[in-house]
């Protein structure tokens, strides 16, 4: 069976004035529908490059994608016409991104801006404040007909970032990626947002690329984890056996800076990258 994305071998430099920046190092993974991968590594590892990389966002230059292919149901992406990334983005692929109060534009209502999206991808529906609605009751917006002609300055971080899976979701994308939903959130609001998604998962039974740099809210949601490091993948495999058996020694690393309740510990694991280098 063909899997709904499928990497092979991407690999994918930044061309800057002191030369060319190796970002992504011949990375390989495959996705099957309804199944979520978290890609979990520190900042600079490549993560959010890979992702914003599945429908070229990248801007051409400066990135270069040296090798690889990105398949998208057995269709490489970067052979693909303007025309033909345009469809898909959003459409097959839709985001999340770190910082809501960013992606959503603050002269626009709520309504405009999830309208805007389902009148491009969707021409089809005619009642669009009623799909609108229905999308914010999805994430969990209470009393959605009374938000539509809210400003995103008038909600809170966690439900701007709740409209923004809203738009995304009313796409009806195949694949979701993820990119650091919850990074300026308060640990609450993350725990919601997390919980928002695994709910998503079951309900609406589609693939998620989870980025994040923690271990720590990965469990419960992503079936598979890839690790990178430096650009590579340097561990892969299910969630529960590499967070129960880490092989790789920047695996291990990232999972004792998780804090534990009842731990014993002056101070969290300091990530030792000199040792990592030479171990590559």
């Amino acid at each position: 069976m063909t899997p709904l994305l499928d990497i092979r071998n991407l690999a994918i430099d930044f061309a800057t004035e002191n030369g060319r920046v190796e970002a992504v190092k011949g990375i390989s993974f495959t996705l099957a529908e309804g199944e979520t991968l978290a890609i979990v590594g520190e900042s600079g590892s490549g993560k959010s490059v890979t992702g914003l990389a599945l429908t070229r966002l990248l801007p051409e230059p400066p990135a270069v994608y040296r090798t690889g292919e990105i398949l998208l149901h057995g269709r490489d992406v970067l052979k693909m016409a303007p025309r033909d990334l345009r469809a898909i983005r959003g459409a097959k692929i839709a985001y999340i991104f770190q910082e809501p109060s960013t992606s959503l534009n603050p002269v626009f209502t709520i309504r405009n801006q999830i309208a805007e999206a389902i009148r491009l991808h969707r021409p089809e529906v005619r009642d669009l404040d009623a799909e609108v609605i229905k999308y914010l009751d999805l994430v969990g917006i209470v009393d959605p007909a009374k938000r539509l002609h809210d400003y995103p300055h008038q909600l809170s971080g966690g439900m701007q970032q709740r409209v923004m899976i809203a738009m995304a979701l009313s796409c009806q994308p195949e694949l979701l990626i993820a990119d650091e939903p919850t990074t300026a959130l308060d640990v609450t609001i993350q725990a919601q947002i997390m919980d928002q998604l695994r709910d998503l998962k079951t309900r609406v039974r589609m693939a998620i690329i989870l980025i994040t740099h923690n271990f720590g809210i990965i469990n419960g949601i992503a079936d598979r984890v890839a690790v990178m490091f430096r650009g590579k993948i340097v561990e892969y495999g299910p969630t529960h056996e590499v967070l129960a058996n880490p092989q790789h020694a920047y695996t291990k690393a990232l999972i004792q800076c998780i804090p534990q309740l009842g731990a014993q510990r002056e101070r969290l694991t300091t990530i030792d990258h000199a040792a990592l280098d030479a171990a590559q």
